[in-house]
Parts: structure tokens; C-alpha cells; sequence
């Protein structure tokens, strides 16, 4: 995620905004230059057509979930699709005459786009279609009182359809279970980032020839996936999971070591590129000279070899743990990265960018490790 800059005023602004609020231009995000652009009305405003200030002679007009306040993006005006490339991919939505669900689903929105944009930064697969023409990657938001036999909605995922239960937008009830379930780290995107793990194991693993690679780095998906998590919650997770796993939840199965790894790398890159953007650099006095000095200088996007994002996320996210911990608010990252976490990283990294693992991953492991401040 990065800074914007209001076309017409200079204005900073950030990837929510939908007004400038000092020279109070509307604001939309185009996906094809990502970009959040200033807006002028075109002709008559009830046709809702705008001019696009960042792009020239281009015409756009909002997604259709704008009416909902829940989506800044736009489409060209000439488009067929009346949602943007983020709301096309709903299947269900809640209720939005009902108040409740319109705060929760704004939430969720907001938490989706962000992961869109990262997706789109990374340049994944994101228009694949199913056999009957509709979107492969899907996603339902539904409400647990909805449900017919009153039972609570499981957020999760299924062969390209993410479901999230509007609970989890509910700041109280996301808390409650992240305590219950001894979780360090519960948000909605951090929900998005590891459901979406899963849809590309699928396709980059799955579909992409790269089974008996990832089985060399994450373990054997053939593993019965129901039992392993009856274990797991029966158990918890096995002593010393932290030498080889990025969460306790990880150790439950490949599938989910393999999702949670996916979620920590987007965390890694997207953190990284807002903190290049506000030219963040980590110099603490009273280390050694280098030890843990970080400077956001390249894009996370565009890095080849992986080894440059995580020597730099250490210090960061030390210096942002130091920073929580003296407003009383628990670490941002209490996470710990062991050379094999390391290695996994790097092989999440590989098959995003496509890069050859021969190796490569499990040498960078070896030769990289450290930890989050805890």
C-alpha cells in the first residue's frame, strides 16, 4: 500500500479516501494505472459520468457498490461491467437495508480492496473463469443470524470461494475469538490474505506443475486435511513449532502452512511499500553500527531475490513493535522468523514471481533467520 497525491490540489491522500478533503474533489481508484485519481463531472450528473484528472481522454463512472458507500473504485464508461475488478468477484452480500450489515460489509470492503490492490501489484491471476463463465475466485459475506439453521458462518475457503462471516468485522467479537483461539494476530485482511493463500495453491501450485515442489518445502497435502485439524484443535500445536512454522495454527497442515506463510509474505510486501512511501528509515543509536538499520530504498513489488525484504522487515518491524508497545497496544508483528520460516518465505516469493526453486529456498533458509521484537 502507498501514498496518493491529489491531482488538482496536491493533497495527500490515502487509498480509502473517496473526497479530497481539501479542495474536495471526488475521488476514485483506477485499477488499470493504480492509481487513486481527482474527478471532475462530465456533462450531465445524472448520466454519473466522470473525467479522470490522472488519466487523459478517459471517461469513468463508479462501480455500482459506490451506491453503497462501500467502493471508491471506477470502471471506463464505456464498460459492459457495472462493478468495478474488486466487486466482480461478490457472490453474496449482505443486506444493506439493515444497518448493522452495511457497517460490517463497508469494513470488509475495505479490508477486500486492500488485497486486491496487492494482488494486482503482484500481478496474479485474478480474471480465471469456472466452467460455467462466472469468476473463478468468488466470495461470500454472510451473516451468521441469516443462515437457516442458526448456525455460527465459518470463514474459509472452497475451491475458489472465500467465505467471511460479518462477525469478524464486529472489532469486540473478532477480539473475543482471537483470545479464545490463541491467536497474537486476528484482523479482516489478515483473514483475506490467508483465505486467498488457498484459491492459489490451487492455481500456482496445483494447476501450475508445482506439487512435488511444494510438497519438498511445505509437506504432503495428501495428508487426511479433517483429522489433521481435529489433532490440532484436540492438541494444539507440537513443542518447538516456532523452529519451523510462522504460527501454531501452520503445524495443523500443509494446506494451512502454506496459506499462512502466503499471508505473511503480503503482510511483508504491502507493509514495506507504505513504508517506502513515507521514506521510513530505522537507525537505532544504541545498536551497532548496520545491525539493525532498515531503509525501504526498492519496491517490494519488483524485488527479484527475496533475501532484500526480509533483512529489511526485521528492523522495521521492531522498530513498529517498540513503537505499539508505548501506546500500551500489543505488538503489530509478534511473529517469529526462523530460517526454515525463512525458507518458506522465500519459496512463497519464487512461486509468485515465477523464479525456478532448485534449492535456492532452503539455502537462503539456512543462511537467513531472525526474530520479531517480542
Amino acid at each position: 500500500m502507498k501514498l496518493f497525491k491529489c491531482q488538482h490540489c496536491g493533497q495527500l491522500l490515502y487509498f480509502e479516501n473517496d473526497h479530497c478533503e481539501k479542495c474536495s474533489h471526488r475521488l476514485g481508484f483506477i485499477p488499470e494505472i493504480m492509481n487513486l485519481s481527482a474527478l471532475e463531472q462530465e456533462g450531465d450528473p445524472q448520466r454519473g459520468i466522470w473525467r479522470a484528472l490522472a488519466v487523459d481522454k478517459k471517461l469513468y463512472r463508479f462501480c455500482a457498490n459506490a451506491e453503497f458507500a462501500v467502493c471508491n473504485w471506477v470502471v471506463e464508461s464505456d464498460s459492459p461491467d457495472a462493478y468495478c475488478a474488486a466487486c466482480r468477484h461478490n457472490r453474496t452480500v449482505p443486506d444493506a437495508s439493515i444497518a448493522e450489515n452495511l457497517a460490517a460489509w463497508r469494513k470488509i470492503e475495505l479490508a477486500k480492496h486492500m488485497l486486491f490492490y496487492t494482488l494486482m501489484k503482484l500481478n496474479l491471476p485474478l480474471d480465471e473463469k469456472d466452467e460455467d463463465g462466472r469468476p473463478r475466485l468468488r466470495f461470500d459475506f454472510l451473516a451468521s443470524a441469516a443462515q437457516p439453521d442458526g448456525s455460527r458462518v465459518m470463514t474459509g475457503h472452497d475451491n475458489g470461494l472465500i467465505t467471511l462471516a460479518l462477525d469478524e468485522a464486529d472489532d469486540a467479537e473478532r477480539e473475543k475469538r482471537r483470545t479464545t483461539m490463541h491467536e497474537p494476530y486476528r484482523t479482516l485482511v489478515g483473514h483475506f490474505r490467508h483465505e486467498v493463500g488457498h484459491y492459489y495453491w490451487d492455481v500456482l501450485v496445483r494447476d501450475g506443475g508445482l506439487l512435488e515442489t511444494c510438497r519438498n518445502i511445505f509437506g504432503d497435502e495428501t495428508v487426511d486435511y479433517g483429522a489433521a485439524l481435529q489433532t490440532y484443535y484436540a492438541n494444539g500445536a507440537p513443542p518447538n513449532w516456532q523452529q519451523s512454522f510462522i504460527t501454531a495454527y501452520a503445524t495443523s497442515h500443509p494446506w494451512e502452512d502454506f496459506a499462512e506463510t502466503w499471508a505473511h509474505y503480503l503482510h511483508i510486501v504491502d507493509t514495506l511499500e507504505m513504508a517506502r512511501a513515507f521514506g521510513m528509515y530505522v537507525h537505532p543509536r544504541l545498536a551497532e553500527r548496520g545491525e539493525l538499520d532498515a531503509q525501504v530504498y526498492f519496491d517490494p513489488y519488483r524485488v527479484r531475490e527475496p533475501s532484500s525484504l526480509i533483512e529489511t522487515w526485521l528492523p522495521l518491524s521492531n522498530a513498529l513493535n517498540s513503537l505499539n508497545r508505548t501506546m500500551g497496544l500489543q505488538d503489530i508483528y509478534p511473529f517469529i522468523l526462523s530460517p526454515p520460516v525463512v525458507g518458506k518465505l522465500s519459496a512463497i516469493h519464487d512461486f509468485i514471481h515465477g523464479n525456478k526453486l532448485s534449492g535456492k529456498a532452503s539455502v537462503d533458509a539456512k543462511r537467513t533467520g531472525a526474530k520479531s521484537a517480542a
